[in-house]
This record gives structure tokens, sequence and C-alpha cells, in this order.
């Protein structure tokens, strides 16, 4: 039970991570709806979202299932407002797997040089805190809409084309909450074990 209180309480503070991350780098191109919205904390309650942050993760961890997911209350941000009209969009939309990512590298980098040190007691936590945040990481680059690598795709896209990707989100994301259980449901029957081997062979790499 331990255990998995543990990994619930990572999945949760990393989803919220990951959106201060999209905040901040939204601040930092000049943007300051986040700050304004007092969405740049690390408190959790500002950002915590009950289905997203605390009822999917919970059912995905109690069942021990092969997908780690979910989110929180969408960081807002103004991309008319960001310095940099071009690549903006995609710099912030990458910011919150950047993060995820890095903290992936870092913590797997912990369980590699703790075990067999004496500090084995660092070793299963900081593995956990990696895989999380790996899954979190590479599950949001899939460029799909909501998940960041659609965005990320959308920026880097000449205008025409990254106007097209932007109205066929628009009309995805008109359908709430069922269209992203559509995503989930898609990705479960086709993706997931692949992706899964795919997250998995990475993390191996990186702890060792």
């Amino acid at each position: 039970m331990e255990s998995i209180l543990f990994t619930l309480t990572v999945l949760i503070v990393s989803i919220i991570i990951h959106e201060v991350a999209h905040g901040y780098a939204a601040y930092a191109l000049g943007d300051p709806t986040a700050k304004l919205a007092g969405r740049l904390t690390l408190n959790p309650v500002p950002h915590i979202d009950l289905v997203g942050s605390i009822l999917i993760p919970g059912l995905l961890v109690l069942s021990q299932s092969t997908l780690l997911f979910g989110w929180a209350k969408p960081v807002p941000y103004n991309p008319y407002n960001l310095k940099n009209a071009r690549w903006g969009e995609a710099i912030v939309g990458f910011a919150g797997v950047g993060t995820n990512l890095l903290l992936a590298v870092i913590f797997a980098l912990v369980a590699r040089f703790t075990f067999g040190t004496g500090l084995e007691a660092f070793t299963a936590p900081a593995a956990t805190i990696a895989f999380v945040n790996l899954f979190l990481g590479m599950f949001n680059l899939i460029p799909l809409p909501p998940l960041d690598g659609y965005t990320v795709l959308r920026g880097l896209l000449p205008t025409r084309f990254s106007l097209m990707f932007r109205d066929f989100e628009e009309k995805i994301m008109r359908g709430g909450i069922f269209s992203l259980i559509l995503i989930l449901f898609i990705f479960s029957m086709f993706l997931a074990k692949p992706f899964s081997l795919l997250v998995q062979s990475v993390f191996r790499l990186l702890v060792g």
C-alpha cells in the first residue's frame, strides 16, 4: 500500500510540475496570464482537477495499469502575448514534457549511482520518480490533440498547415472529456503495448 500511495503521489506532483512548467515558459516569453491567474506555484490546490488529478491516476495506479496518465487544470496562456510568435507555442508546449524528461534523467541517475553503494534506500524511490516522469514525458510527446506533442508539432509547421492543425484541435477540444476518452481508448487498443515496451527500454537504459 505504501508503494501504491508513493507512486500515486509522484504521479500527481509530476503532473502539477508539468503544468507549472508550461506557465513559466509562457511567462518567460512575455505572457503574464498564468502568473496573474496564480498558477505559477507548486501549491497543488490551484492545479488539482478532481477527475484528471485524483480519480484517473488513482484508478490507474490501483489497477496496476501499464498506462500512467492524468492531468491538472491547464495553465492558461495567451499565444498572442508570446514574444516569439513563430516558435512560442512549440516552446510552451515542450516545456512540460521537457521538465518531466529532465526529472526522469536526474532521478534515473540517482537510482543508478545509489544502488550497491550503501544508499539503496534511495534507489527504489528514485527509480519510481524516474519511471513516472519518463512515462508522462514520452506519453505527452505523442502528436495527438490535446497532448503537448500535437502542440509542438503544430508550432513547428508552416503557418498554413499550423492553422489547419489548430482547427482540427479545436474541433477535438469541443468534445471535452469524451474526446479525451476516445483518444485514450485508441491509444489503449493500438499503441499501449509497444509504447510501454519503448518506455521500459529507455528506462532500463537510463537506470542500468
